[in-house]
């Protein structure tokens, strides 16, 4: 979900910097895309309907389809649960830096706190990992998602210059993602 409604959402605006309404927009809905963050020139260019996504961080940039709160709604697993029959895995407890190729989806994130699994139970604390992975595939394998839903701020730079958002999700149980880095 991209949100630019939020009450206190450091993404949040009226309008956005087009002049149109800002709105909730569902990306995607049980695996399945619903839509886009779509500014006039990418409506005129496709042919879908704006979402009140033109974001700019100034008069010097023209406005693109930017994300302003976007979270991965909460699920009804308790976080306790989803750790029960994992045999052996990673735990994400804090991720860091990373990006995204959006032509493709293809992503690299650093775990910065991080913690092996083993027999539904977390165990040794691992440094140095990254998760590498596409979007789309990884969006296939989510298995369980929590109700403890956890935002906070950060910045989003792109071509349109570098812009307050909010991002967040709850714990996620994904199948599979392969683990990189340095022992």
């Amino acid at each position: 979900i991209d949100d630019g409604t939020t009450p206190h959402g450091w993404g949040s605006q009226e309008f956005d910097d087009e002049g149109r309404p800002t709105e909730r927009t569902v990306l995607i809905e049980n695996g399945v895309l619903k839509s886009y963050m779509v500014d006039r020139l990418g409506s005129l260019l496709t042919g879908y309907r704006p979402t009140g996504s033109g974001r700019r961080q100034d008069y010097t940039f023209a406005p693109t389809s930017r994300m302003r709160n976007t979270f991965i709604a909460p699920g009804a697993t308790p976080k306790e649960k989803l750790f029960e029959g994992i045999e052996y895995g990673l735990y994400a407890a804090d991720m860091g830096g990373g990006q995204v190729r959006p032509g493709s989806g293809e992503y690299n994130f650093g775990v910065k706190e991080g913690y092996i699994i083993r027999h539904g139970r977390i165990e040794e604390p691992v440094r140095g990992a990254m998760l590498v992975g596409k979007g789309p595939e990884s969006i296939q394998k989510i298995v369980a998602v929590s109700d403890d839903l956890e935002t906070g701020p950060g910045m989003c730079g792109s071509l349109s210059g570098s812009l307050p958002v909010e991002v967040g999700q709850p714990h996620l149980l994904i199948s599979e993602i392969v683990v990189g880095g340095q022992a």
